[in-house]
């Protein structure tokens, strides 16, 4: 069953009285459970595909579906209340709070959807013990190593239990070993269930999906 379905979807961004077409007849297939790996050349449309796969945009014509919700219709709240509820990011630049320790990165996106701030407490720190953190759980970004905040990042992504993790360049700053880390932690992610969406330029990373979907100017193809 389809978790995330891109049919004949074009993107194209207006810059006065010019036209730029990110996405052409784009079409993509994700099974839930699934471990996909995006990869293109820099200006290929990877990040525009990202945007749609992970309802940050909506596609100028065609469909974008993530479950059973079409989203090429809906409003900036609905799109909010999707991400909120459904999807989850990794970041290349970690993107943590610079003010705030782990344990608060990590409750941060529990705090929009209602949960109490013991229970957001509670959950932070039993994420953080599942990416190996559960003794760092105060410690401020510029504590941790550039590994450690990216598996704070991983801990952020699973707060509100999403159906889909999307990955950006998740090992990019990163060392080769640390990197290595970094993806046998999204793979256990996978194997537990997660579907997992990851865009990389390393193909030994792109070597721990299922397949891999090849984006050059901005038409998709897949390399199983």
């Amino acid at each position: 069953m389809s978790i995330i379905s891109l049919q004949d979807v074009r993107k194209e961004y207006r810059m006065g009285e010019t036209s730029v077409e990110a996405l052409s007849d784009a079409d993509v297939e994700i099974e839930e459970g699934e471990f996909v790996a995006v990869m293109g050349p820099s200006g290929s449309g990877k990040s525009t595909l990202m945007n749609m796969i992970g309802a940050l945009d909506v596609p100028t014509d065609g469909n974008v579906n993530i479950g059973a919700d079409d989203i090429s219709t809906f409003s900036e709240d609905q799109l909010a209340v999707l991400r909120s509820k459904k999807i989850g990011f990794i970041f290349q630049q970690f993107n943590l709070i610079p003010t705030m320790n782990a344990t608060e990165n990590v409750a941060l996106p529990m705090l929009f959807t209602g949960v109490s701030k013991k229970d957001r407490r509670k959950r932070a720190e039993m994420l953080l013990e599942k990416v190996g953190l559960g003794d760092r759980l105060t410690h401020m970004p510029s504590e941790l190593s550039g590994g450690q905040r990216q598996r704070v990042s991983i801990a952020r992504s699973l707060a509100n239990d999403p159906d889909i993790v999307l990955a950006d360049e998740p090992t990019g700053n990163l060392d080769q070993e640390t990197g290595e880390k970094i993806m046998d932690l999204l793979t256990d992610l996978n194997q537990e269930g997660k579907t997992i969406v990851m865009v990389t330029h390393d193909e030994e990373d792109a070597s721990y999906a299922d397949r891999i979907i090849n984006i050059v100017d901005g038409k998709t193809g897949v390399r199983e």
